[in-house]
């Protein structure tokens, strides 16, 4: 069990990316906790948890929130005595709007969530970790620097944004032994809503491949498992690439 005895938290934990992830700490001995704002998504993710045999528990909290994001913290460390590995993955503002044409005020929002949601986060865990002398703050999505496409607005300029703050935070939590570590896909298809007229996207994020197949949500739970152990204990301030050469480093 590579996670056995660890405490995970997952914001975003009923999301498909989160639910992954959660599912995959689950099966190597985390005791996963949940946080989210639909009690019905939260729940239903640690009810799989659960019957596959593993630990689970929810709670509704806003990332935005430093008072709600502190309290659950602390009282989970208060009831397990540790923090071990923190996730965010809490939806974007995505807005697919060229920046010519992009309306300032809802830039300045989409920014505002990123930023704050991850340094909240990161601070509550952080804190802890610090403390305890070791711990992961694990980030998924990553940064493709030699992007070319236009009109990605909000997303791509977002995930830049976490990835500067994932190298600040990496620095200065490093002295602690404290890692810091990004996911980068191409995408992830069964991610997706499997209606229709999704199948052309889907296809094409396997066709930018090497391997013509794309990375699934059991990938991403397998991964991110691998990256919070301590068989990861060397990897910090880094993207770990999963895209199945989509993006190519």
């Amino acid at each position: 069990m590579l996670l056995e005895n660890k405490t995970a938290v997952i914001y975003g934990g009923g999301g498909a990316i989160g639910g992954a992830m959660a599912r995959g700490f689950a099966a190597e001995g985390a005791r996963v906790f949940l946080a989210g704002r639909t009690p019905g998504k939260l729940d239903t993710v640690a009810a799989d948890v659960r019957r596959q045999g593993g630990l689970a528990e929810t709670a509704i909290v806003d990332a935005l929130d430093a008072s709600a994001v502190n309290g659950w913290v602390d009282s989970i460390v208060a009831q397990t005595g540790s923090i071990d590995v923190s996730v965010n993955v809490i939806s974007q503002d995505a807005l697919f709007v060229p920046l010519l044409d992009m309306p300032v005020a809802d830039f300045g929002h989409a920014m505002d969530k990123v930023a704050r949601s991850f340094l909240l986060t990161a601070q509550a865990a952080a804190r802890h970790m610090v403390k305890q002398g070791s711990g992961v703050i694990l980030n998924f999505g990553g940064s493709d620097p030699t992007n070319s496409s236009p009109g990605l607005g909000t997303v791509q300029v977002g995930c830049d944004l976490i990835e500067a703050m994932r190298r600040q935070w990496a620095c200065e939590l490093g002295p602690h032994s404290v890692r810091v570590v990004s996911m980068r896909t191409g995408g992830i298809p069964d991610s997706m809503p499997d209606l229709p007229e999704m199948a052309p996207y889907k296809q094409k994020m396997v066709d930018a491949t090497l391997l013509k197949r794309a990375a699934t949500l059991d990938d991403v739970g397998r991964v991110a498992a691998f990256l919070a152990s301590e068989h990861a204990r060397s990897i910090t301030s880094t993207q770990v690439n999963m895209s199945c050469g989509a993006l190519v480093d």
